[in-house]
């Protein structure tokens, strides 16, 4: 048997959800009165392309632009620097490699941040659009220094013993663009559209390939010494080559 054969009952059950949802008494659903302009629910309108799609692509090419310049204004060339991080005091040997244990452990514990916060909020889109501009703003601010002071501390190290290799002086940088890029990304994430999440696991990626090549790097030249690779003995060979071409 149809409902409908027993309407009667239904308009005092809507008026009664209406005003139990807050809508004034004697509120008329069947009314073709316009809704209140305090009432209405306002959906903002579908952001452009160009800055969906034109956004997050602006924003590589930023990364790439960054680095290119950065190889401009500073080229590689080799200096008179000899560098070897077993000539540094045992006390600084130590404290460098623990800092840089401890600063790996770090990212660690930020890898699984990410990962709770992805379970708790189902996305980065959903993460970032529920932050607060003061919370977004000091969540800049720390990551901003947090990754400046790790990619500083291993990446001066890194860069000064491995100096004869070029490839091994843009790691450091490299890394530092990444990191920086990715905090633009999130801004863009909140601000303009969910497809700056791309560019934010993308920058994940290349900084934490960075940063791990530093670890490994300094890890087992300071804790592992008689352990060398290709790249240590290419390094010590182009030492060698600087120190006989300048004794001429």
């Amino acid at each position: 048997m149809s409902l409908w054969r027993y309407r009667w009952w239904l308009l005092p059950v809507l008026l009664l959800t209406a005003q139990a949802w807050g809508a004034e008494e004697g509120f008329d659903f069947f009314s073709d009165k316009p809704i209140p302009e305090a009432q209405l629910v306002h959906v903002e309108p579908p952001k452009p392309e160009w800055m969906t799609i034109g956004g997050p692509i602006a924003l590589l090419a930023f990364f790439f632009t960054f680095c290119f310049i950065v190889r401009w204004l500073i080229p590689f060339r080799e200096t008179a620097l000899r560098f070897d991080l077993h000539d540094l005091p045992v006390a600084a040997q130590r404290g460098i490699g623990m800092a840089v244990i401890l600063f790996g452990i770090a990212f660690c514990f930020g890898g699984l941040e990410i990962q709770y916060q992805m379970g708790l909020h189902g996305s980065a889109e959903a993460y970032f659009h529920q932050m607060g501009l003061g919370k977004l703003i000091a969540f800049t601010h720390a990551h901003l220094f947090g990754f400046t002071t790790s990619f500083f501390i291993i990446g001066i190290p890194f860069s000064m013993h491995f100096n004869r290799l070029k490839f091994y002086q843009w790691v450091f940088p490299v890394g530092l663009a990444a990191s920086l890029t990715d905090i633009i990304s999130w801004w863009g994430i909140k601000y303009v559209s969910a497809n700056f999440e791309y560019i934010t696991w993308w920058c994940g990626m290349v900084f934490s390939v960075c940063y791990l090549w530093m670890l490994i790097g300094l890890v087992r030249v300071l804790f592992f010494p008689r352990v060398k690779w290709l790249p240590d003995f290419i390094n010590e060979d182009r030492q060698k080559h600087w120190d006989e071409e300048h004794r001429k």
